[in-house]
């Protein structure tokens, strides 16, 4: 029988005042908004692993096949020795093709909002890899944290950060988490990242607005989270999902759009909706690669390495410290 080590969880998740300033700030605004950071309670993340099981959903069987292809070459540049650390870690399903090909991992560092799947995650990889210590860290990412101290020696860090969630921020907000990146991946560091690429967007859209309604389903269980954490009043079904290309932007935004006139409270707080106003929930900025490959310079990264589809629908990019 194998025997595998216990998961000690560092615990830095945002209390419920944060997410309820946060929440209420954003829905006072002009254009109002939710962080897409919400979306991720234990039921959205299940729906989300679902989303990346769909025929329209390309992104995640696309950085798969590209992880595949292309592993050894990651190997070599990353070296022996490493503390890997994962950004937005949801499932480990992509980590699985690292933590099997990576020469002697000292660490695994997952780091995920939502608590109790990143905790049933870091659970299954510490019983499937038993000699591998697992130092799960519940946190928003964005913000900067202290990164766990490991046993064993560790020759350098390499920073994963994949399914170009790093699409989900304003290109301002994505320079200021790679340079964030920077610091936590050390001098010697490197950061490998998934990047979708720009392309047709019946496509995009496709891909945010499923046949099956799961997308629908997990945009709007951000209200139902807020109904049962902060005592919002939303009723769910007068919300409709929307994905579009927003072409000047260069992104998909998801939006959920009121049927009807209607007032909601969230934390002692009335919020008027006027028919047919939206809460925009989410943006997924698609890339050139020249274009992130300025803001991976203006951050302090080096672009060393990029792989793609046959399609160059989405890449795998592997940055240096500068």
């Amino acid at each position: 029988m194998k025997s595998s080590r216990d998961v000690a969880l560092t615990d830095l998740e945002p209390g419920v005042e944060q997410m309820r300033d946060e929440v209420v700030d954003g829905l006072m605004q002009r254009r109002k908004t939710i962080s897409s950071k919400y979306f991720y309670d234990l039921r959205g993340s299940q729906l989300f692993d679902r989303i990346c099981e769909l025929d329209e959903y390309y992104p995640t069987r696309t950085e798969l096949g590209i992880m595949r292809d292309s592993i050894d070459e990651i190997a070599e540049l990353t070296g022996p020795s490493c503390l890997l650390i994962e950004f937005g870690s949801g499932s480990s399903l992509k980590t699985r093709i690292l933590l099997d090909h990576l020469k002697e991992v000292a660490a695994y560092v997952p780091v995920d909002i939502s608590k109790a799947h990143l905790l049933a995650s870091a659970k299954e990889v510490n019983a499937d890899y038993p000699t591998l210590e697992v130092l799960p860290v519940c946190a928003d990412f964005t913000a900067q944290f202290e990164v766990p101290e490991c046993d064993r020696p560790i020759e350098k860090r390499l920073l994963y950060f994949p399914g170009s969630t790093i699409g989900n921020l304003q290109p301002d907000k994505a320079v200021d988490l790679l340079r964030n990146a920077v610091e936590t991946c050390g001098p010697d560091g490197g950061m490998l990242i998934g990047v979708d690429l720009k392309k047709d967007a019946a496509i995009l859209e496709r891909a945010y607005d499923d046949a099956a309604g799961v997308t629908a389903a997990f945009n709007k269980n951000v209200l139902v989270r807020l109904n049962r954490e902060l005592g919002a009043d939303f009723d769910v079904d007068q919300f409709q999902h929307e994905a579009i290309y927003n072409d000047e932007k260069g992104r998909i935004e998801m939006h959920l759009r009121s049927r009807r006139a209607q007032v909601v409270r969230v934390g002692g707080t009335e919020i008027s909706f006027e028919a047919g106003e939206t809460i925009h929930t989410e943006n997924s900025h698609k890339y050139s690669i020249s274009e992130f490959a300025a803001l991976a310079s203006a951050a302090g990264f080096t672009v060393d390495r990029v792989w793609t589809d046959a399609k160059r629908w989405f890449s795998v990019q592997y940055l240096s410290v500068d």
